[in-house]
This record gives structure tokens, sequence and C-alpha cells, in this order.
């Protein structure tokens, strides 16, 4: 089960700028393979640490105006969002260890 949420360009400042919890949002795209290797990935971090993390994705074809606002060029992109600031930058594929390194020292 996919514990992942949806975000768009409407719903992004409510859920992901204003959360109490850091916000992995992951930019991505159906037709983008790199970004089906890692949903499950980011699934697994948000499993193992709910409760301090929460994931959305955002696709970036149906949501152009965040994905540029936030310079996403490539995907898929992962940005951890910690009280409304993005802090950590992730681009394209990277096994669960790398991305745990990046991402749980911003959750204490």
């Amino acid at each position: 089960m996919s514990n992942s949420q949806i975000v768009t360009d409407e719903t992004f400042g409510e859920q992901v700028l204003k959360s109490n919890v850091p916000i992995l949002v992951d930019f991505w795209a159906i037709w983008c393979g790199p970004c089906r290797m890692v949903a499950p990935i980011v699934d697994e971090l948000a499993h193992e640490h709910e409760g301090k993390l929460k994931v959305m994705k955002l696709d970036v074809d149906e949501n152009e105006n965040t994905a540029m606002a936030y310079g996403v060029m490539s995907i898929p992109t992962l940005i951890l969002f910690k009280n409304g600031k993005p802090v950590e930058r992730i681009v394209g594929f990277r096994p669960k260890g790398d991305l745990a390194k990046k991402i749980l020292p911003h959750l204490s």
C-alpha cells in the first residue's frame, strides 16, 4: 500500500509549506521509468518513519507551476521540506540507503 499522498499546484501551500511534519515531495511523471523505481523506496521510508515524515507526489506534467517554482528540471527530483523550507534536494534514482542518509538527519 502506498504511503504517498497526491499534492497539486493548488494544494501545495497548505499540504507542504504549512506542515509541522517534514514532507518529502516526489516530483515525478507517469512516463518516467526512474520515477517508478524510486516510488516504492520513498513509500518504505514514509512507512518506517510514520509520524516523522510524510511523502507527497507531485505530477510535473499536471502541476508545472510548482515544479518550475522549485527549479525542477529533471525527474525524479525529491525535495525535503521542513518548516515550509526546502532543506534537501535529491535528483535521479538513488538506492534506499543513499536516500536515508540525506533525509533522516532532518527528521529529529
